[in-house]
This record gives structure tokens, C-alpha cells and sequence, in this order.
């Protein structure tokens, strides 16, 4: 039975969600590629407890995360109940409903039926009597938005889940869905939204209040937890020397994170002088992405994916230089907005 390490919370930064009560670790850890069929379990235990013994205290799920879809679920509550049962005080582990799960009309978008359904189904996979964030995982276009809210609030209500949070919501469709859990009582805690140096939707102006996405989660005192701050791995050194013939988008697999139009002339040019500011900070490319999104105050936390414990271990080390001067922000800009 694995004992976790005494100085686990020595040298994480942990930040307020919000203005809630709960605190997130500035890294966490996100269960979305690598805890499916295709790998061992051994692997997957390996990477959680490393995790923990790092200060890594949130683990983030969905009900259709796998392959196959409920499988990280699975995993994850096997590798729970056999390691980090006795620490179940000391984590926050959250899942998702929203994208198809299973066939017929009430096993995808953002339905009460869907998403009661589902939350039922997530807790029996992983053996918990209830999560600690339940998030709608994407707005439903065909369901109000009030329908929606009052399933997390009626789920929240019910002792499945302690707080309610939303993924993938326009600026507009945050605050309306905050609007709406104000009025029933239960908070919108958290948000979960794509961001990184390469993809900036949420700092645009677009609500007709002309704010962003950033700025609702601000002024709505919602916490934000962001998920592909690697921009599919395009923010590493594995593509500075051009696409290898191995990766996904060198062997253009169907489900590659990205495609080779992602990855043009262009692009590996600014990814190649991004990393050259990287080393002079002395860090990697990967580490001064994730030290980029935490220098943003209403960031609460970096979702981070590991395939290894090594992986993991290189990513925690963002947080040795979390600061930017004025010329390394600039120079950052200027890299991303050439020609």
C-alpha cells in the first residue's frame, strides 16, 4: 500500500478558485490521453502517486475520456481504491458530461437527463460517493442554458458533487450560465477553457460589455483551470527540428492532436524562436508555456497531461521561474504576431 511523501505540500503553489473557498494547485493533473485501454496500469498508478507526492492534490476527468470512453474513469478508480484511499480528504477530483457517451437521444450535449445519468454512471466507475467539481463540458445548442444549470445545481444539491463549473462556454454563455446558478443558489466555482501562447480566444473581446472570457471569470469570481497549455505539444522541442516521421502528424493518423497545417514554416519558425527565449530563462520550451499562463491572476491552475513520470517531473519545474520581465513579454508578442 503506497504511503504518500511527508513533504508532499513543501513546494506546490496552491491559488484560490475564485473567490470560493477551495484551492487548486498551480498544476494539475488532467486524465484525458493517457490513462485508456492502450496503457498499463502500472504506468498510469505510477504517474498519479508521483503526482501526489508533488503537491498535485486535483486529478480531472470526464465521463468519455478513455479510450474507450469511461475507461480513465475505470482506471482511475481502481488505482484509488488500491493506492489513494486514505488521502480521498485531501484531493479534488472532477469529471465532465456533454459529449456523446452512449446511443440514443439522452447520452450526449447538455440534457438534466443527460447529465444526471451521467454523474450516476462516473461514480460507480471510479467508487466514489461523490466528486468534488461536476462540470457541463460544453454548451448545448439545442437545450437552454437554464435547463442545463439546473441539473448541476440539482447535482451539486443532491451530495453527488460539492461545486458546479462549466468547459468550453463562450465569455457570453459564462456569464449568462453564472447569472443562472446565482439565482439557484449554486455558484459557478470554476470554468475550464482551451488556452495557450498559440491559441488566445479567451482574451478577445466579445461580449457586448466587450469583454473576454478572462475578464467574465474575473468579474464573476470564477476560478479558471486551462487545458491545452502545450498547444497539442506544439509548445515542446518535438517539433524544433521540423515534424518527426513517428508523431501523429507526421504519420497523419486521423486522430492526431493537430495537423501538419498546424505545424507550417511559419509556425516552427516562432516555435523555434520562442524556445530560444525559453533557454535563455533557463527553462524549456514547455515549462516557460505553462509559466506564460501562470502570470495571469485569474489563472488558477495549468491542466497538464503526463505519459511518464519524467514528463510529469519536467512540467512541475515551471514553477521554479514564474516570473516574466517587461522585455520577455514584449519579446514574446513580437514572436507570436510576425510574418
Amino acid at each position: 500500500m503506497y504511503t504518500a511523501a511527508s513533504n508532499r505540500y513543501d513546494s506546490m503553489k496552491y491559488n484560490r478558485c475564485g473567490k470560493s473557498g477551495l484551492l487548486l494547485p498551480a498544476i494539475s493533473l488532467g486524465l484525458w490521453q493517457n490513462f485508456g485501454n492502450a496503457n498499463e496500469l502500472k504506468g498510469m498508478q505510477a504517474i498519479l502517486v508521483a503526482a501526489f507526492d508533488k503537491g498535485i492534490t486535483h486529478f480531472d476527468l470526464a465521463n468519455n475520456y478513455g479510450p474507450p470512453a469511461g475507461e480513465a474513469e475505470r482506471n482511475f478508480g481502481k488505482i484509488l481504491s488500491s493506492e489513494l484511499s486514505a488521502y480521498r480528504d485531501e484531493l479534488i477530483i472532477s469529471t465532465k458530461a456533454g459529449y456523446y457517451m452512449w446511443p440514443g437521444p439522452y447520452g450526449d450535449w447538455g440534457s438534466k437527463k443527460y447529465l444526471t445519468a451521467s454523474i450516476d454512471q462516473s461514480l460507480k466507475r471510479m467508487g466514489l460517493e461523490y466528486v468534488d467539481i461536476f462540470y457541463s463540458h460544453r454548451p448545448d445548442p439545442n437545450t437552454a442554458i437554464e435547463e442545463t444549470m439546473q441539473a448541476l445545481d440539482q447535482i451539486v444539491r443532491s451530495g453527488k458533487a460539492l461545486y458546479a463549473g462549466i468547459s468550453n462556454y463562450s465569455a457570453a454563455q459564462t456569464k449568462q450560465a453564472a447569472a443562472v446558478l446565482k439565482t439557484l443558489g449554486t455558484p459557478c466555482v470554476i470554468h475550464q477553457p482551451r488556452y495557450s501562447l498559440l491559441d488566445r480566444w479567451v482574451e478577445k473581446k466579445t461580449t457586448s460589455q466587450n469583454e473576454s472570457l478572462l475578464d467574465v471569470v474575473g468579474n464573476e469570481g470564477m476560478g479558471c483551470i486551462v487545458f491545452s497549455p502545450l498547444a497539442q505539444g506544439r509548445l515542446t522541442d518535438k517539433y524544433l527540428n521540423g515534424i518527426p516521421a513517428d508523431s501523429r502528424v507526421g504519420r497523419s493518423l486521423p486522430n492526431g492532436a493537430i495537423l501538419p497545417k498546424d505545424l507550417n514554416e511559419e509556425m516552427l519558425g516562432k516555435i523555434s524562436q520562442l524556445n530560444a527565449l525559453a533557454v535563455q530563462r533557463n527553462q524549456s520550451l514547455a515549462q516557460m508555456a505553462i509559466a506564460w499562463l501562470l502570470k495571469d491572476e485569474r489563472v488558477t491552475s495549468v491542466l497538464m497531461g503526463a505519459s511518464s513520470v519524467a514528463q510529469l517531473h519536467n512540467s512541475l519545474d515551471a514553477l521554479t521561474n514564474l516570473s516574466f520581465t517587461a522585455e520577455e513579454l514584449l519579446r514574446i508578442e513580437e514572436i507570436l504576431e510576425s510574418k
